[in-house]
């Protein structure tokens, strides 16, 4: 029997963009003699579709759209299409409306539903929100074969491998008990660094202990904050990755499930040589590649499906917005992107050069809008109520607030969306600018560290052989003199970053402690760390929350993004 994985890219709530992706890899399955296609979690309606959910009218449409997709789907091919489905009895027994499901139609029609069963509620995830969770797993025939139907977090309850119970259900060994020959999973589970190694270290755990092959298909794409990375797979009954697909792109694949071995086999296409190829490229360093390849698609897509088609942002001649830019282009075309250098009397006379340079190696389109008249004019107006005062925080934010002003306004003028670029450490401090630098519609690393922003643009420079053009340029993309300077914010003479924050190298490990692995003050000072930076610093995150709540959607690419994960209050007291 043959078995298709479609690594779809769907968009929230566009139903029948969705189907139409749905129906052309049926077709695609057809062809290939498959018997059976698999399609990601909540295929037709998009994950996460959030309180679109509560919308009725989403709802009937979906349900309207899945009957018309299966009349146009070819008749004999099974499909596993992931949907929302009503709870018939949500209201009179008390439960949640709707159940996120896996529906498998054929010859026309809805043949069977299951139901998630693991409702996930921690980091990005709110699932209980809005479904119900399934009471039983189940799994459907074809021929002979008894196929199990998971969705994403029902394979996430491995407790020999976790070392934990996190769900008082195990639905994968609820399968074994029904003597499943083969488990079926629709994900669509987010990316973060490394998660590609623990989900398949995790199933071929899954596999070695139950007996029983596992399929795997995970959706891609961007949707708001969050990545979707694909990277789709199968596990034969030994614990061998048997078919890989691609990472960070839309994919297909067919494989086939041998009756007489009682397992699966790669497809005809992927020998024996392939496959090794592919398991190795499945686990590249968990570094700058793949962070490279996750923010990419997260703003080509957030751009495309938030219907943008150009992108602006402030070039300040710093490392920030030079990798920013450089995603960009490489996400929607240099020819989509303008830089904006905002120079002003602070400016370094290289910063602007950096700028220049940088913007003729991605070939992007540039303006210059000094602001020094600007700052003169504020300076003015605010001249009786800012007498007898010094210079300080207040007049550095002007500058910032000037330059948000104007990239607001060319992006208002001409619909561009505009990109902010700070970095993560910033962002954990406070060291940005409330409708200043903050102003944009997407912050693109503000899920990544400054230590990562380097690292970035020196494997830009010198490690990547897919996207450099040194060949054509003779030299780095990223100017050598923007990774080699100091960081400075430059809003007054001489600044530079290291003069209000500790260095890069031990800031962002103090702030991974803290934020990602939620190591107290005590337990980061007794790991090496001076007492007296890491308490000014765990103060600073503190005190930072309200400016991280008013920020753009920022890509996330780590297990702890300030995003839809981080749920910290703003008015509160920490006395520990």
């Amino acid at each position: 029997m043959k078995i298709a994985i479609a690594q779809l890219n769907p968009t929230i709530g566009d139903i029948f963009g969705n189907s139409n992706l749905i129906l052309e890899a049926a077709k695609k399955a057809e062809v290939e003699g498959a018997n059976l296609l698999l399609t990601p979690e909540l295929s037709l309606i998009g994950y996460p579709p959030r309180d679109l959910l509560i919308d009725p009218s989403f709802i009937a449409a979906a349900g309207a759209q899945l009957q018309q997709l299966a009349q146009a789907l070819p008749p004999e091919l099974a499909v596993i299409v992931g949907t929302a489905v009503p709870n018939a009895d949500g209201v009179k027994l008390g439960g949640k409306p709707l159940f996120n499901s896996a529906v498998l139609l054929q010859n026309g029609a809805v043949k069977q539903v299951f139901h998630k069963r693991l409702l996930p509620t921690y980091d990005v995830f709110d699932e209980d929100r809005y479904f119900e969770p399934g009471e039983n797993s189940n799994y459907f025939t074809i021929g002979e074969l008894k196929i199990g139907v998971t969705i994403c977090e029902d394979l996430w309850n491995n407790e020999e491998f976790w070392g934990k119970r996190s769900y008082a259900g195990d639905p994968v060994s609820d399968l074994a008990k029904l003597g499943v020959d083969l488990v079926v999973n629709l994900s669509a589970s987010p990316y973060c660094a490394g998660k590609r190694r623990v989900r398949s270290a995790m199933l071929q755990h899954s596999v070695i202990r139950c007996g029983i092959p596992i399929i795997y298909a995970n959706q891609i794409g961007g949707n708001d904050d969050i990545i979707f990375d694909g990277s789709s797979f199968a596990v034969n009954r030994k614990g061998d990755l048997i078919q890989v697909l691609a990472s960070f792109e839309t994919d297909f694949a067919v494989l086939e499930y041998d009756a007489a071995k009682q397992d699966l086999v790669g497809s005809n296409q992927q020998n024996a040589a392939g496959i090794e190829a592919a398991q190795l490229s499945f686990y590249p360093a968990e570094g700058d590649a793949e962070i490279w390849a996750a923010l990419v698609l997260g703003v080509r897509d957030y751009v495309r499906k938030c219907g943008f088609s150009k992108v602006v942002l402030g070039l300040s001649g710093g490392i920030d917005s030079a990798l920013v830019a450089a995603i960009a282009s490489c996400a929607i075309g240099p020819e989509n992107v303008l830089g904006v250098l905002m120079p002003s009397p602070y400016s370094s006379d290289h910063s602007v050069n950096d700028a220049l340079e940088l913007a003729r190696n991605l070939g992007i389109a540039i303006e210059l809008l000094p602001i020094g008249d600007l700052m003169k004019t504020y300076d003015r107006t605010l001249a009786n109520l800012f007498v007898n005062t010094t210079f300080g925080i207040a007049e550095e934010n002007i500058q910032s607030r000037i330059r948000g002003n104007l990239l607001m306004a060319i992006s208002n003028k001409f619909g561009h969306l505009l990109l902010s670029t700070g970095n993560k450490s910033e962002m954990a401090v406070g060291y940005c600018t409330l409708y200043g630098d903050m102003n944009g519609g997407l912050a693109v690393i503000s899920d990544v560290p400054k230590t990562r922003v380097y690292s970035l643009c020196r494997w830009l420079n010198y490690g990547s052989e897919k996207i450099k053009n040194q060949a054509d340029l003779g030299k780095e993309i990223i100017p050598v003199n923007i990774i080699s300077k100091a960081p400075s914010a430059e809003l007054k003479p001489g600044q530079i970053d290291q003069d209000s924050l500790p260095d890069y190298d031990v800031l962002d490990d103090i702030l991974q402690r803290l934020i990602e692995h939620h190591e107290s003050a005590q337990q980061i000072i007794a790991a090496g760390h001076d007492e007296a930076v890491v308490k000014r610093v765990v103060k600073l995150v503190r005190q930072a929350e309200f400016k991280r709540r008013q920020a753009a959607p920022g890509l996330k690419i780590s297990d702890r993004a300030f995003g839809t994960g981080w749920r910290m209050p703003i008015a509160k007291v920490s006395s520990y």
